[in-house]
């Protein structure tokens, strides 16, 4: 393993922002990238990249990695975020996953996006840890957006239930993964079921997920055995539920659930006098993809995307 710096950035009131690569198998090789935590919240994120390298740094030591075959892992890309818990930058509120391909003279997030983006590209693969803007929880799955670099086929290899294939809108242009494709790197964005917190049980399965894809693509010597025989998806044919009302929120299910027509899928309260106000109920069998988790909902919030059941 050798730990390099990718991009180091000096600050007039703190220390310098650093952000660090580890790099396993062939340094002559740039096969494939993982990222990580780009947002300060993104917790989990960076837990599933810090276990990525445990292992990776034992597969190599065990010679499992191929010679020919280069891995790099980005565990944080916003380390001063993450310090002080802001999901974005603290200064003045921008995502620098909507800053790529960036710009090496622009605004402070800008140019940490020119530095990393300039470092990663030319992999053969590129894998992100990322979050959603919808806060909730999801099924364990990839997200791959539509280019005409895209490839679905080739995210099967995760063994993840479900590949979920969205079209971009002019939002995604300045994302890390419609970059990635548009300079020829085969992109995935792997989302676990939280963000702030840790599942432990997802997190395993995103680790998994990430060694199956390296063996299933003669990367790496070693079998790893289970996962699943994805469903490919378009993310337009998911249902949505909205909360009908504001008020306390209870959810009943939760991602993976299987639920039928009818079925009240969670409660809105009244805050103040604790009687239901309303309820959302399913219209359709389905099997629950997304379920919103905080404790007060407003009227009209996306609560639930569901997985259509065809019988």
């Amino acid at each position: 393993m050798i730990k390099r710096t990718i991009y180091s950035m000096p600050s007039g009131y703190r220390t310098d922002l650093t952000i660090e690569g580890y790099c396993f198998g062939s340094t002559e090789h740039k096969t494939v990238a993982i990222v990580g935590s780009m947002r300060g919240n993104e917790v989990q994120q960076l837990y599933v990249c810090s276990q990525l390298v445990k292992i990776l740094k034992k597969l190599e030591s065990q010679g499992k990695i191929r010679p020919e075959c280069g891995i790099e892992v980005i565990p944080c890309v916003n380390p001063f975020s993450v310090n002080i818990g802001e999901r974005f930058w603290a200064m003045d509120g921008t995502d620098i996953n909507r800053m790529f391909p960036g710009y090496d003279k622009g605004e402070t997030t800008q140019r940490i996006a020119s530095g990393v983006f300039t470092h990663l590209q030319g992999f053969d693969y590129g894998i992100q840890f990322a979050s959603h803007y919808l806060r909730g929880e999801f099924i364990p799955h990839v997200g791959v957006i539509k280019t005409d670099f895209s490839d679905t086929e080739s995210a099967r290899a995760f063994g993840l239930p479900y590949v979920v294939m969205r079209h971009p809108k002019p939002i995604d242009t300045t994302t890390l993964n419609y970059n990635w494709q548009i300079w020829n790197t085969k992109a995935y964005t792997v989302i676990t079921r939280s963000t702030e917190r840790l599942d432990i049980e997802s997190a395993k399965q995103g680790v998994t997920a990430i060694l199956r894809f390296l063996a299933n693509n003669g990367l790496i010597d070693d079998a790893i055995h289970g996962g699943h025989v994805s469903s490919v998806l378009n993310h337009d044919a998911l249902t949505v539920l909205r909360a009908p009302a504001a008020g306390i929120y209870r959810p009943l299910v939760s991602p993976g659930q299987q639920v039928h027509a009818g079925d009240v899928l969670a409660d809105i309260l009244h805050p103040c006098e604790g009687h239901v106000l309303e309820r959302v109920v399913s219209p359709i069998d389905a099997t629950v993809f997304f379920a919103f988790d905080e404790p007060l909902v407003m009227q009209r919030q996306l609560v639930f995307e569901l997985i259509r059941e065809w019988h």
